[in-house]
């Protein structure tokens, strides 16, 4: 039987045409034989052409065979909508095991479209696997969007494979900025859900690895602020801190300059037991550096002396029988009563391989199972004490840090010191600490004396060397005035600059050479106040003491100091807690002016924090300003997560409307923003949704199928014999419109071909009870088929122009089946 059906632009217009059964035998041709399973089979035309493509399609995903399986699949949606839930499954697992990324992406797009076409497929456990082999194969963006779908669904993966899925997506930085906004996103959903006393909210659970994977990634991309409001996040759903957790923590302060915040760790961190000290290395040091970021010298000599004295702290307690108990530390100010409080258990270390914490030695290492300083944290503490003139508390830190290094340092600290001063041409500033070692009862030995003594005569400082002798014999040392020959060998040795020449040539002493770069780094350091007042901006915001914390970023205009995005981010932070939508947007002028004059670097937290609070107040032009210096400064920009903001708020905003039916010229403007964010933000990500399934598609087109794009090929499909001859065209005629076998349709532009044994656009068949004549086939390059000229046909191509004729070979469709699938995919044309 062939059934012709027509449609022309006006209306659908079905004809059947009875005609006598057709038998077709294959001939033995290795273009079919290549288009057979791997086990052969005897191919039957028996029975409706449903069930053969299905058939067709169970096979190819049994024998594993993926493009067979695409193919099928795509000509069998073409003409039926989807297969059946079970055969979905089996495919998009066969896809979602494959390690090619091309076809990792097709299953994305299956997921995604189904989803959109709202078949009803649920499919919690497929969609877990997808998901991490999506984060293993390194295509973050895909995983996030599945991960978005099943938080919508409340079908979130195990936690274990969750828990892997982020592990992996962390290891680039694109991935790790999806996942702190996934993060974020299953946050708030749970407070949503747990307001509303949901049974959904006990589907989503996290733990402490979870946000450890992500803070870790917040700490190594520089997202600092991303991670304090995870930490927040944390202290919400009371995850407990364990001591990586610490570690992390101690990071993010530093970056983001919370010295406050930071400090109220230190007492539980204190009493951790011994065995801990070399894991909270990296808390030391981040102590330390706030201390000196804020030009505190009295808390560097504090917690130096605290470190040094960190192997008497209690030991480690055997194990306990009973939980530990965690340590509540507050968020923010310790008396705010609506303050969040983050439970923490600084003993507790678990031994899990996956994560590892890495910190920087800048200020404190490990030696010997003890924690010393660093040459820098030693350097910058003798430029911060000389400056103050503080040279007698130097020496009592000295000394006391040499007493606790007697037994792991061979050479004194004091003598490092003191030769290190005396190369850089400090010679009052050694003599001070000199004596006052002297007086303490600990003098040094005389080589210390001898170079301080060689150095004053260098410099012709004579009566300052007789005072130096008479030291020395008090102290009982046997010291002589050097003669001319050791003066003039010490000056070829040292001119007394203090340069790095010199001081290579003559010591080679890390110490002064650490002094030296410190002092060029100080000289370009910006004003210690600036960490003051953010300290202070980000306590008012936390207490929602807006004024305050307005008056003390005008007092810092006024005194002309440049604001940091610390500053910034905190005051947006705090507009946005207070729904201050309106004065968020007057601070982004000053921040577009800063950035403008290069006072400010572009920050990726900022932009997005400033983009969620315009997309909340409706503010679109300032939404699409934000999301262009995104793309200025080549950041990467999370339109998935943009679109969720958006539709929660403005789902219906302006969706029928256009820059025409404003009033006056605001509202014009404000619809045309509008527009041009769904455009840019949301239909654009839909398209491309599309575009991706039709990038992949290799299969042949149907007029008016928007999924594919190898129009060249055939553009009729002939059930269950369509997919094999489309394969049988040969290699020699791919491109060529000029050939023989290749016509020009006059509606869609494209060259249909006559491929295989069969010529599969029947345009002259054009009147109804018109019989099938058998032409023989010719062999044409190596491969039969029929051929026929354009001026056979151009007659019954003029009149059916505007048409659609589909053949079925073998089977009796019902007329609902073929009404449906000309009006499914030719519904844009008809009226």
């Amino acid at each position: 039987m062939v059934v012709h059906m027509g449609m022309v632009t006006q209306g659908i217009v079905l004809k059947k045409l009875r005609v006598p059964n057709v038998w077709y035998k294959p001939y033995q041709n290795h273009y079919i034989q290549h288009l057979c399973t791997s086990r052969p089979e005897k191919t039957c035309w028996e029975g409706s052409s449903r069930e053969i493509m299905l058939k067709k399609l169970e096979i190819a995903i049994k024998g594993h065979q993926v493009d067979e399986a695409w193919k099928f699949y795509n000509n069998f949606k073409s003409l039926y909508g989807y297969p059946n839930q079970s055969l979905m499954s089996k495919l998009i697992t066969e896809f979602s095991y494959s390690s090619d990324p091309n076809w990792l992406r097709r299953a994305c797009c299956l997921i995604l479209s189904t989803i959109r076409d709202k078949t009803g497929f649920i499919w919690p456990d497929l969609l877990s696997n997808l998901t991490l082999s999506l984060a293993r194969a390194q295509m973050p963006a895909l995983a996030s969007k599945i991960l978005r779908v099943m938080l919508e669904k409340e079908n979130m993966p195990p936690l274990n494979i969750f828990e892997l899925v982020i592990l992996h997506m962390v290891k680039k930085e694109i991935g790790a900025s999806l996942a702190s906004n996934i993060l974020a996103q299953i946050v708030e959903r749970f407070g949503r859900l747990s307001a509303k006393h949901s049974t959904g909210a006990k589907i989503i659970k996290l733990n402490t690895m979870v946000f450890n994977l992500v803070l870790d990634a917040c700490v190594r991309f520089g997202s600092s602020y991303k991670g304090q409001q995870l930490i927040e996040m944390m202290s919400q759903l009371r995850i407990i801190a364990d001591a990586h957790t610490l570690i992390i923590i101690a990071q993010i302060h530093e970056m983001n300059g919370q010295r406050d915040e930071l400090k109220k760790f230190k007492d539980h961190i204190v009493e951790a037991p011994v065995p801990l000290v070399c894991h909270y290395r990296q808390f030391y040091d981040s102590l330390l550096s706030l201390h000196f970021k804020f030009d505190d010298i009295d808390s560097v000599s504090g917690l130096i002396r605290e470190m040094y004295n960190r192997h008497e702290s209690r030991p480690i307690q055997g194990e306990r029988r009973e939980p530990q108990k965690p340590c509540f530390v507050p968020i923010g100010s310790n008396n705010l009563r609506t303050g969040l409080r983050l439970p923490i258990l600084p003993d507790l270390l678990p031994k899990d391989p996956v994560l590892q914490v890495e910190g920087k030695q800048e200020f404190v290492m490990l030696k010997e199972g003890i924690l010393v300083l660093t040459n820098k944290a030693l350097a910058k503490l003798i430029i911060r004490y000389k400056r103050c003139r503080r040279i007698g508390e130097l020496s009592k830190l000295l000394r006391s840090i040499q007493e606790e290094l007697a037994r792991v340092e061979e050479n004194s600290l004091c003598s490092i010191v003191v030769d290190a001063l005396i190369h850089l041409g400090w010679l009052e500033t050694a003599h001070d600490i000199l004596e006052d070692l002297e007086s303490a009862g600990t003098p040094l030995g005389t080589s210390s004396y001898t170079s301080l003594l060689l150095a004053y005569h260098q410099r012709k400082m004579l009566r300052e060397a007789e005072v130096l002798l008479k030291q020395t014999r008090r102290a009982g040392l046997d010291i002589t005035m050097p003669d001319k020959l050791v003066v003039q060998k010490f000056h070829a040795g040292f001119d007394g600059k203090s340069t790095m020449n010199s001081v290579a040539s003559v010591d080679k002493s890390d110490l002064a050479v650490s002094l030296i770069r410190e002092m060029r780094e100080e000289e370009n350091m910006d004003s210690f106040v600036v960490n003051e007042f953010n300290s202070s901006i980000y306590f008012f915001m936390k207490a929602k003491m807006i004024e305050d914390a307005l008056k003390t970023y005008r007092k810092m205009q006024e005194v002309k100091i440049k604001p940091t995005v610390s500053t910034f981010f905190n005051l947006v932070c705090g507009y946005s807690s207070m729904e201050m939508y309106r004065a968020i947007t007057i601070l982004w002028g000053d921040i577009k002016k800063n950035i403008k004059k290069e006072r400010l670097v572009a920050n990726r937290d900022l932009y997005e924090e400033l983009l969620f609070n315009f997309l909340r107040g409706g503010y679109f032009e300032r939404v699409m300003e934000v999301i262009g210096h995104m793309e200025e400064h080549g950041m990467y920009t999370d339109k998935g997560l943009y679109k969720t903001e958006f539709l929660k708020f403005h789902k219906c905003l302006y969706r029928n409307l256009k820059a025409s039916n404003g009033r006056n010229e605001v509202q014009i403007k404000r619809i045309q923003h509008v527009q041009a964010f769904r455009k840019n933000g949301i239909e654009m990500m839909d398209q491309s949704r599309g575009r991706d399934l039709g990038r992949q598609s290799s299969t042949a087109a149907i007029p008016g199928n928007r999924g594919t794009t190898h129009r060249d090929n055939c553009n009729i499909f002939i059930p269950s014999l369509g997919a094999q001859l489309n394969s049988l065209s040969p290699p020699e005629l791919a491109g060529n419109e000029s050939s023989p076998l290749v016509a020009r349709d006059s509606r869609f532009g494209v060259a249909r071909r006559k491929i295989g044994a069969q010529w599969l656009d029947f345009h002259g068949l054009q009147g109804g009870g018109m019989k099938l004549e058998f032409i023989g086939p010719l062999e044409i390059i190596g491969v039969k088929g029929v051929a026929y000229s354009i001026k056979d046909v151009e007659d019954e191509m003029h009149q059916w122009g505007n048409s659609l004729v589909i053949n079925v070979l073998g089977a009796r469709p019902p007329f609902h089946a073929m009404k449906g699938f000309s009006e499914r995919i030719w519904k844009c044309f008809a009226k």
